[in-house]
Protein backbone atom coordinates (compact mmCIF):
# COMPACT_ATOMS: atom_id res chain seq x y z
CA UNK A 1 0.00 0.00 0.00
CA UNK A 2 1.22 3.52 -0.84
CA UNK A 3 2.11 5.44 2.36
CA UNK A 4 -0.33 8.27 3.10
CA UNK A 5 0.94 11.81 2.87
CA UNK A 6 0.70 14.26 5.72
CA UNK A 7 -2.57 16.20 5.46
CA UNK A 8 -0.66 19.47 5.51
CA UNK A 9 2.29 18.49 3.38
CA UNK A 10 0.53 18.95 0.08
CA UNK A 11 -2.50 21.10 0.91
CA UNK A 12 -3.12 23.56 -1.89
CA UNK A 13 -3.64 27.19 -1.01
CA UNK A 14 -4.43 30.13 -3.28
CA UNK A 15 -3.85 33.67 -2.13
CA UNK A 16 -4.82 36.82 -4.08
CA UNK A 17 -1.93 39.09 -4.93
CA UNK A 18 -1.77 42.66 -6.16
CA UNK A 19 -1.66 41.77 -9.85
CA UNK A 20 -4.22 42.12 -12.60
CA UNK A 21 -6.68 39.41 -11.70
CA UNK A 22 -3.89 37.00 -10.71
CA UNK A 23 -4.06 34.38 -8.00
CA UNK A 24 -0.91 32.95 -6.44
CA UNK A 25 -1.22 29.25 -5.74
CA UNK A 26 1.21 26.92 -4.02
CA UNK A 27 1.53 23.72 -2.04
CA UNK A 28 2.17 23.95 1.65
CA UNK A 29 5.39 22.17 2.31
CA UNK A 30 5.97 21.75 -1.42
CA UNK A 31 7.32 23.83 -4.27
CA UNK A 32 7.12 27.60 -4.31
CA UNK A 33 4.06 29.55 -5.44
CA UNK A 34 3.00 29.59 -9.09
CA UNK A 35 1.34 32.74 -10.40
CA UNK A 36 -1.63 32.32 -12.72
CA UNK A 37 -1.49 34.32 -15.92
CA UNK A 38 -3.51 37.51 -16.41
CA UNK A 39 -7.17 37.18 -17.27
CA UNK A 40 -8.10 36.98 -20.95
CA UNK A 41 -8.92 40.45 -22.32
CA UNK A 42 -12.62 39.73 -22.91
CA UNK A 43 -13.25 37.54 -19.88
CA UNK A 44 -16.69 38.32 -18.50
CA UNK A 45 -17.82 40.07 -21.68
CA UNK A 46 -20.73 38.97 -23.87
CA UNK A 47 -20.72 39.61 -27.62
CA UNK A 48 -23.61 38.99 -29.99
CA UNK A 49 -22.82 38.33 -33.64
CA UNK A 50 -25.79 38.65 -35.96
CA UNK A 51 -25.25 36.86 -39.30
CA UNK A 52 -27.67 38.69 -41.57
CA UNK A 53 -30.49 36.79 -43.29
CA UNK A 54 -30.54 32.98 -43.28
CA UNK A 55 -29.70 30.46 -46.01
CA UNK A 56 -33.18 28.97 -45.52
CA UNK A 57 -35.07 32.22 -46.06
CA UNK A 58 -35.43 31.44 -49.77
CA UNK A 59 -37.81 28.60 -48.92
CA UNK A 60 -39.86 30.53 -46.37
CA UNK A 61 -41.08 33.64 -48.18
CA UNK A 62 -44.45 33.75 -46.39
CA UNK A 63 -42.80 33.70 -42.97
CA UNK A 64 -40.15 36.30 -43.71
CA UNK A 65 -42.52 38.62 -45.58
CA UNK A 66 -44.83 39.16 -42.63
CA UNK A 67 -44.51 42.58 -41.05
CA UNK A 68 -42.97 43.07 -37.62
CA UNK A 69 -42.24 46.04 -35.39
CA UNK A 70 -39.06 47.89 -36.32
CA UNK A 71 -39.45 50.54 -33.65
CA UNK A 72 -40.47 53.48 -35.80
CA UNK A 73 -42.61 51.47 -38.21
CA UNK A 74 -43.26 47.99 -39.51
CA UNK A 75 -40.97 46.10 -41.85
CA UNK A 76 -40.73 42.57 -43.26
CA UNK A 77 -39.57 40.05 -40.69
CA UNK A 78 -36.44 39.31 -42.76
CA UNK A 79 -35.21 39.19 -46.37
CA UNK A 80 -33.26 36.76 -48.52
CA UNK A 81 -30.22 39.01 -48.94
CA UNK A 82 -28.09 39.29 -52.04
CA UNK A 83 -25.53 37.10 -53.84
CA UNK A 84 -22.54 37.29 -56.16
CA UNK A 85 -22.94 36.83 -59.91
CA UNK A 86 -21.74 33.24 -59.46
CA UNK A 87 -24.44 32.49 -56.91
CA UNK A 88 -22.54 32.69 -53.61
CA UNK A 89 -25.19 33.99 -51.23
CA UNK A 90 -24.86 36.77 -48.74
CA UNK A 91 -26.50 34.55 -46.10
CA UNK A 92 -23.74 31.94 -46.52
CA UNK A 93 -21.06 34.64 -46.36
CA UNK A 94 -22.52 36.25 -43.24
CA UNK A 95 -22.78 32.99 -41.34
CA UNK A 96 -19.28 31.85 -42.28
CA UNK A 97 -17.68 35.12 -41.16
CA UNK A 98 -19.68 35.12 -37.92
CA UNK A 99 -18.56 31.60 -37.09
CA UNK A 100 -14.93 32.48 -37.76
CA UNK A 101 -15.18 35.63 -35.64
CA UNK A 102 -16.74 33.60 -32.83
CA UNK A 103 -13.66 31.38 -32.66
CA UNK A 104 -11.39 34.42 -32.36
CA UNK A 105 -13.52 36.15 -29.74
CA UNK A 106 -13.87 33.01 -27.63
CA UNK A 107 -10.09 32.70 -27.59
CA UNK A 108 -10.05 36.22 -26.10
CA UNK A 109 -12.34 35.04 -23.31
CA UNK A 110 -15.68 36.37 -24.55
CA UNK A 111 -19.01 34.62 -24.33
CA UNK A 112 -20.30 34.74 -27.91
CA UNK A 113 -23.93 34.37 -28.94
CA UNK A 114 -25.05 34.04 -32.56
CA UNK A 115 -28.59 35.10 -33.44
CA UNK A 116 -28.69 32.10 -35.77
CA UNK A 117 -26.13 29.40 -36.39
CA UNK A 118 -27.67 27.40 -39.23
CA UNK A 119 -29.85 25.85 -36.54
CA UNK A 120 -33.18 27.20 -37.73
CA UNK A 121 -34.94 26.96 -41.06
CA UNK A 122 -35.54 30.71 -41.49
CA UNK A 123 -35.09 34.04 -39.74
CA UNK A 124 -35.01 35.18 -37.05
CA UNK A 125 -37.01 38.34 -37.62
CA UNK A 126 -35.23 41.66 -37.18
CA UNK A 127 -37.15 42.29 -33.97
CA UNK A 128 -36.04 38.97 -32.50
CA UNK A 129 -32.40 39.60 -33.45
CA UNK A 130 -32.40 42.77 -31.36
CA UNK A 131 -34.24 40.99 -28.54
CA UNK A 132 -31.58 38.27 -28.37
CA UNK A 133 -28.85 40.85 -27.75
CA UNK A 134 -30.98 42.73 -25.24
CA UNK A 135 -31.84 39.54 -23.37
CA UNK A 136 -28.20 38.56 -22.80
CA UNK A 137 -27.21 42.16 -21.99
CA UNK A 138 -24.55 42.08 -24.70
CA UNK A 139 -21.56 44.36 -24.30
CA UNK A 140 -21.41 44.71 -28.09
CA UNK A 141 -23.47 43.52 -31.05
CA UNK A 142 -22.30 43.42 -34.65
CA UNK A 143 -24.57 42.43 -37.53
CA UNK A 144 -22.54 40.98 -40.41
CA UNK A 145 -23.70 41.58 -43.98
CA UNK A 146 -22.68 41.88 -47.60
CA UNK A 147 -24.06 44.73 -49.67
CA UNK A 148 -25.45 45.00 -53.19
CA UNK A 149 -25.09 48.14 -55.28
CA UNK A 150 -24.07 49.11 -58.80
CA UNK A 151 -21.22 46.85 -59.89
CA UNK A 152 -18.83 49.77 -60.35
CA UNK A 153 -18.86 50.51 -56.61
CA UNK A 154 -16.69 48.65 -54.13
CA UNK A 155 -15.60 48.68 -50.50
CA UNK A 156 -17.11 48.25 -47.03
CA UNK A 157 -18.99 50.45 -44.63
CA UNK A 158 -20.28 50.39 -41.05
CA UNK A 159 -23.82 51.42 -40.18
CA UNK A 160 -24.47 53.30 -36.93
CA UNK A 161 -27.82 53.81 -35.20
CA UNK A 162 -29.56 57.15 -35.50
CA UNK A 163 -31.34 58.74 -32.57
CA UNK A 164 -34.78 57.15 -32.80
CA UNK A 165 -37.47 57.70 -30.18
CA UNK A 166 -40.66 56.18 -31.49
CA UNK A 167 -42.87 53.29 -30.52
CA UNK A 168 -40.70 50.56 -29.00
CA UNK A 169 -37.51 52.32 -30.10
CA UNK A 170 -35.36 54.56 -27.95
CA UNK A 171 -31.73 54.55 -29.06
CA UNK A 172 -30.59 57.61 -27.12
CA UNK A 173 -28.58 55.60 -24.60
CA UNK A 174 -26.76 53.50 -27.20
CA UNK A 175 -25.88 56.04 -29.90
CA UNK A 176 -22.65 57.18 -28.23
CA UNK A 177 -21.23 53.74 -27.42
CA UNK A 178 -22.40 52.39 -30.78
CA UNK A 179 -20.50 55.17 -32.53
CA UNK A 180 -17.35 54.16 -30.67
CA UNK A 181 -17.93 50.50 -31.53
CA UNK A 182 -18.44 51.41 -35.18
CA UNK A 183 -15.26 53.44 -35.36
CA UNK A 184 -13.27 50.59 -33.83
CA UNK A 185 -14.74 48.04 -36.23
CA UNK A 186 -14.16 50.31 -39.23
CA UNK A 187 -10.49 50.80 -38.33
CA UNK A 188 -9.82 47.13 -37.58
CA UNK A 189 -11.68 45.75 -40.60
CA UNK A 190 -9.88 48.01 -43.03
CA UNK A 191 -6.51 47.16 -41.49
CA UNK A 192 -7.17 43.41 -41.52
CA UNK A 193 -8.60 43.08 -45.02
CA UNK A 194 -7.12 45.96 -46.99
CA UNK A 195 -10.64 46.73 -48.17
CA UNK A 196 -11.34 50.37 -49.00
CA UNK A 197 -14.21 52.36 -47.57
CA UNK A 198 -17.25 52.07 -49.83
CA UNK A 199 -16.91 54.26 -52.88
CA UNK A 200 -20.64 54.42 -53.61
CA UNK A 201 -22.05 56.02 -50.44
CA UNK A 202 -21.25 58.08 -47.35
CA UNK A 203 -18.70 60.20 -49.27
CA UNK A 204 -16.07 57.52 -48.80
CA UNK A 205 -16.09 57.74 -45.00
CA UNK A 206 -17.08 54.11 -44.48
CA UNK A 207 -19.74 55.21 -41.99
CA UNK A 208 -23.49 55.65 -42.37
CA UNK A 209 -26.16 56.56 -39.84
CA UNK A 210 -29.54 54.94 -40.42
CA UNK A 211 -32.91 55.06 -38.70
CA UNK A 212 -34.69 52.36 -40.73
CA UNK A 213 -33.09 49.18 -39.37
CA UNK A 214 -35.06 47.35 -36.71
CA UNK A 215 -31.95 45.58 -35.44
CA UNK A 216 -30.53 48.96 -34.44
CA UNK A 217 -33.74 50.77 -33.52
CA UNK A 218 -34.83 48.11 -31.04
CA UNK A 219 -31.41 47.55 -29.49
CA UNK A 220 -30.76 48.43 -25.87
CA UNK A 221 -27.05 47.59 -26.17
CA UNK A 222 -24.25 49.01 -28.36
CA UNK A 223 -24.92 47.76 -31.88
CA UNK A 224 -23.68 48.32 -35.43
CA UNK A 225 -23.94 46.68 -38.84
CA UNK A 226 -21.02 46.05 -41.15
CA UNK A 227 -21.48 45.69 -44.91
CA UNK A 228 -18.26 43.83 -45.71
CA UNK A 229 -18.23 44.55 -49.44
CA UNK A 230 -20.34 44.98 -52.54
CA UNK A 231 -21.21 41.49 -53.76
CA UNK A 232 -22.17 42.90 -57.17
CA UNK A 233 -18.64 44.20 -57.72
CA UNK A 234 -16.37 41.57 -59.34
CA UNK A 235 -13.34 42.37 -57.18
CA UNK A 236 -15.28 42.42 -53.91
CA UNK A 237 -17.13 39.26 -54.93
CA UNK A 238 -13.86 37.45 -55.63
CA UNK A 239 -12.59 38.39 -52.19
CA UNK A 240 -15.79 37.49 -50.39
CA UNK A 241 -15.95 34.04 -51.95
CA UNK A 242 -12.41 33.29 -50.75
CA UNK A 243 -12.21 31.42 -47.41
CA UNK A 244 -8.83 33.05 -46.75
CA UNK A 245 -10.32 36.54 -47.17
CA UNK A 246 -13.30 35.64 -45.00
CA UNK A 247 -10.84 34.73 -42.26
CA UNK A 248 -9.32 38.21 -42.60
CA UNK A 249 -12.81 39.70 -42.46
CA UNK A 250 -13.58 37.75 -39.30
CA UNK A 251 -10.33 38.90 -37.75
CA UNK A 252 -11.18 42.51 -38.56
CA UNK A 253 -14.62 42.24 -36.98
CA UNK A 254 -13.28 40.47 -33.89
CA UNK A 255 -10.35 42.86 -33.47
CA UNK A 256 -12.65 45.85 -33.73
CA UNK A 257 -14.93 44.46 -31.06
CA UNK A 258 -11.98 43.65 -28.80
CA UNK A 259 -10.53 47.13 -29.26
CA UNK A 260 -13.85 48.73 -28.39
CA UNK A 261 -14.36 46.58 -25.32
CA UNK A 262 -10.85 47.33 -24.11
CA UNK A 263 -11.48 51.04 -24.49
CA UNK A 264 -9.42 51.62 -27.63
CA UNK A 265 -11.34 53.79 -30.03
CA UNK A 266 -10.96 53.55 -33.81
Amino acid sequence: MRPSASPTAFAAVCLPVAMIGAITCGLLGGAGPVAAGPALPLAGRTVVLDPGHNPGNFSHRAEIDRLVDAGNGRKPCNTIGTATATGYTEAAFNLDVARRARVILRAEGATVVLTQDGDRSWGPCVSERAAIANRVHADATVAIHGDSSAAVGYGFHVILPAVVVAGAADTRAIVGPSDRLGLAVRAAFGAATGEAHATYLAHGTGLMVRSDLGGLNLSRVPAVFIECGNMANPTDARRMTSPAWRELAADGVATGITSYLRGVRG
